[in-house]
């Protein structure tokens, strides 16, 4: 009974998070679109984290897909006088899913080892 309980615990704080990346129109090229941007959007239901990226003109937003959704993101941004459009929009990758294969001899990353070969 114990372990149902605590089951039903972790299920009910599991999230679905989710990024979201978008361009923005007009395009964000200062310091003070960047700050507009996330000063405003933070503010969304379900919106966990922004990054903005002056140089590829994007941002990128975690939210948890519980609470909110991608039209109520870009829905946002019109508030603030930003057309948003989707780049990508996707699960956040677990982590450790980015790790390299380790080779079992030597310790080194499979892609350090092919290339230390080469040498």
């Amino acid at each position: 009974m114990v372990v149902a309980a605590m089951l039903c615990c972790v299920t009910t704080f599991a999230k679905d998070l989710k990024v979201l990346v978008v361009n923005t129109s007009p395009e964000m090229h200062c310091n003070s679109c960047e700050t507009k941007i996330k000063n405003n959007i933070r503010f969304t239901a379900g919106v966990k984290k922004i990054d903005t990226n002056l140089e590829t003109k994007k941002v990128t937003i975690t939210y948890d897909g519980d609470k909110t959704d991608v039209k109520t993101i870009l829905a946002a941004f019109k508030k603030i006088g930003y057309t948003a459009t989707v780049v990508s929009n996707g699960a956040v990758p677990e982590k450790g899913s980015q790790k390299k294969p380790v080779d079992a001899v030597s310790g080194a990353s499979q892609q350090q080892h092919a290339g230390s070969a080469k040498k």
